[in-house]
């Protein structure tokens, strides 16, 4: 397989896990948002939430070093609405995409020397890991949204699951982008 061809697989995979966890946020109904998580009663669903955009920002201010990439700004945690959230991870998926792009062109090394990091250092490592992390925090939110009986529509739980209308959703946005320019 051509070197361009993986780069290319690599950075389409991240962008359908990020189409899914706007998707999910999308669809995450209101009374959702504010839940009280059992067990961390401090903590919210819209904590959660807010957590998976300030995560990436994390990453990329840590990793960033290496490259030449923007670090986007958090969000509060305690504050993000929806409208915020969607635009902050509209931000840092780009960063993201930059990230990775400019990692492959490097080799795919990611240099990661630190300590805490259970992860190897190279991106296809590190974009499975990113794409688990956020994964695992919309199956959490599925699942507190039950346990306090918020049964989120078919719509929602069965689309985290519609990878290919979900990679459809990413090339039609691509080509509104190419054709407004």
């Amino acid at each position: 397989m051509e070197s361009s061809t993986i780069q290319n697989q690599l950075v389409q995979t991240w962008e359908i896990s990020n189409r899914v966890t706007e998707f999910f946020f999308e669809s995450l109904p209101d009374e959702v948002w504010d839940l009280k998580i059992p067990g961390a009663q401090r903590r919210t669903v819209r904590m959660i939430a807010g957590h998976i955009h300030n995560a990436r920002c994390m990453w990329l201010k840590m990793l960033g070093k290496n490259f030449s990439g923007r670090v986007p700004a958090s969000v509060d945690r305690r504050r993000v609405n929806r409208r915020e959230l969607l635009k902050a991870l509209q931000v840092s998926n780009a960063a993201i995409i930059q990230l990775l792009q400019s990692a492959y062109g490097m080799g795919g090394e990611m240099r990661l020397k630190i300590p805490w990091a259970n992860i190897s250092g190279d991106i296809f490592h590190f974009a499975g890991y990113m794409i688990a992390h956020e994964a695992h925090h919309r199956g959490q939110i599925i699942l507190v949204a039950r346990a306090l009986g918020h049964r989120l529509s078919p719509k929602l739980s069965n689309g985290i699951w519609q990878w290919k209308q979900r990679q459809r959703e990413v090339s039609a946005r691509k080509r509104r982008r190419i054709n407004n320019h």
